[in-house]
């Protein structure tokens, strides 16, 4: 949610951003914030001089009261009575317009970075840089779930049976390298300065409102029957929901975290065949990495963030490139948002394994996480969260890239520790 004084100041600019945004739809709705403002603004104005008038009228009564002139106090009271109906008819017209324009304003997207390209849909994402190189073996590399399955590590049949579709077993070495994966994700993050953080895996409301849109929240969010609490689909989303009504103290800044959490999403729509298996699945288990900061420095956390997940891939000996999101591909509350992609040996191409977001001040203004100043003034933080790693997806790109002609596939060093000191898992 934008700041409401940027369409007082410059509406022009909010609408050339929507336009970027190709939201057409939405450019009538500055017209009407700035309508209801004026009109909000008038009805507070007039609330603030009635009650002040209130308060002098008081005096006089007591004044007049003490006096014994009682008549010419019963006039003054009728007047004040006159005013508090008018009082309470302002108050009820400043709650609601005051509620439509919040009700807008939710809409209204964020007002994007300069860096960012701009274009229709994530057809027109940008490739910015590529890591590692992109290897093709000579020897066939099979769909992910059958090298799973020769080393008797996944069961789909069985979890299609108990849950549905879009859920699995993992299972022996599958299972053990998945947690292994998040374990060193985990101590990754640790050694880089972020404090480690298990969150709350449901949150209410006001929390999912305060970090996502309407659209993603009904596109991805499973809501608990009769509760007013909602399944994560990421971390991210409890995290930052942990600063809900606070300040913080500009010199505790940045605040930076790392998150474990299973994730829950309804993926709604019908998938293509490279989107089966564990590609597109309905729970997944996550690292996240979120950054509380001031906004002067969230570019450069923005930089940063990604990087680590880069670093994290390469380590791994998996090759990878960022991709810029366009400006149609950016949910409405983020600044800026930067993929990160794994080479898949398999397809030939990359695919999302992460995605690294500035939201700017939006989820802050929604949710009212402030910062206290050195000059003692208050103000919005910025937030910011990226995937450090999230199996069993990214499974999909270390096994094709580490699987081996012979059929095993390759546990590369800096994994061997998390997985009993073993160097390949065999085929069964």
């Amino acid at each position: 949610m934008i700041d409401i004084n940027i369409i007082r100041e410059t509406p022009d600019l909010v609408k050339e951003n929507i336009k970027k945004k190709f939201q057409d739809d939405k450019l009538p709705l500055v017209d009407e914030v700035a309508e209801l403002d004026v009109k909000v603004r008038a009805a507070q104005t007039e609330a603030d001089e009635l009650r002040a008038k209130r308060n002098k009228i008081s005096k006089e009564i007591g004044a007049l009261m003490a006096q014994g002139k009682k008549e010419e106090a019963e006039a003054v009271k009728a007047e004040v009575a006159k005013n508090a109906a008018r009082l309470e008819e302002l108050e009820a017209e400043e709650r609601s317009l005051g509620d439509r324009i919040r009700e807008i304003m939710m809409t209204i997207p964020n007002i994007i970075d300069p860096a960012v390209p701009i274009g229709k849909d994530d057809s027109e994402n940008v490739e910015v840089e590529k890591f590692g190189e992109p290897v093709v073996p000579e020897y066939e590399v099979p769909y992910h779930t059958d090298i799973m399955a020769s080393v008797n590590g996944i069961d789909l049949d069985a979890a299609g049976k108990v849950a549905g579709s879009g859920f699995y077993y993992l299972m022996g070495d599958v299972a053990r390298l998945h947690s292994a994966i998040l374990s060193y994700a985990r101590d990754f993050m640790i050694d880089k300065g972020f404090t480690y953080c298990i969150p709350p895996y449901m949150i209410r409301s006001n929390v999912v409102t305060g970090v996502m849109s309407f659209q993603e929240m009904d596109e991805m969010m499973y809501k608990i029957e009769g509760e007013d609490l909602y399944l994560i689909g990421t971390s991210e989303h409890s995290m930052i929901g942990k600063f809900i009504d606070t300040t913080t103290k500009e010199e505790n800044l940045p605040i930076t975290m790392t998150s474990y959490s299973p994730c829950f999403r309804k993926e709604k729509g019908s998938h293509g065949i490279e989107e089966r298996g564990v590609y597109r699945i309905h729970q997944f288990e996550k690292q996240e990495m979120i950054v509380v900061c001031k906004p002067e420095e969230s570019k450069d956390w923005f930089e940063r963030l990604w990087k680590n997940t880069v670093e994290l891939f390469r380590s791994m000996d998996i090759p990878v490139r960022t991709l810029e999101c366009c400006s149609g591909d950016l949910a409405d509350l983020k600044v800026r948002s930067l993929d990160v992609e794994a080479w898949s040996p398999r397809q030939k191409k990359y695919f999302e394994v992460g995605s690294c977001s500035n939201l700017g001040d939006a989820q802050a203004r929604r949710l009212r996480i402030k910062v206290d100043g050195a000059d003692k003034k208050k103000y919005f933080a910025h937030t910011l969260n990226n995937t450090v790693v999230a199996p069993p997806r990214m499974l999909i790109a270390f096994l094709e890239n580490n699987l081996q002609a012979d059929g095993t596939v390759r546990i590369p060093e800096s994994l061997r520790p998390y997985m009993g000191g073993k160097t390949v898992l065999e085929k069964m």
